[in-house]
């Protein structure tokens, strides 16, 4: 997985990033903050972690499944990805 490893520290930002939020919608409801700024905090994490999704999905997909992975290679792989989107859409 070389694109992970290139882009480590990137992928390491968003999830640190969606740590905070998810820590700070943890300590709004024990604060017993307003449910519409926790609603918008859920928001915020959910678009977080889509944008997280795709950036690594589009780079999976690049690497794995591109014109220079062997045929039965990328049938591999285009299950695992089928897989992890039915997963991720449910």
């Amino acid at each position: 997985m070389a694109h992970l490893a290139q882009d480590k520290k990137k992928l390491l930002t968003r999830i640190r990033r969606i740590k905070g939020q998810a820590e700070a919608m943890e300590k709004a409801l024990n604060d017993d903050i307003d449910c519409a700024a926790i609603l918008q905090q859920v928001a915020s994490i959910r678009g977080a972690v889509n944008g997280l999704m795709s950036e690594m999905l589009e780079k999976h997909i690049r690497e794995h499944l591109g014109v220079n992975v062997l045929q039965e290679q990328r049938q591999q792989e285009l299950e695992l990805v089928v897989g992890v989107l039915r997963s991720y859409l449910k």
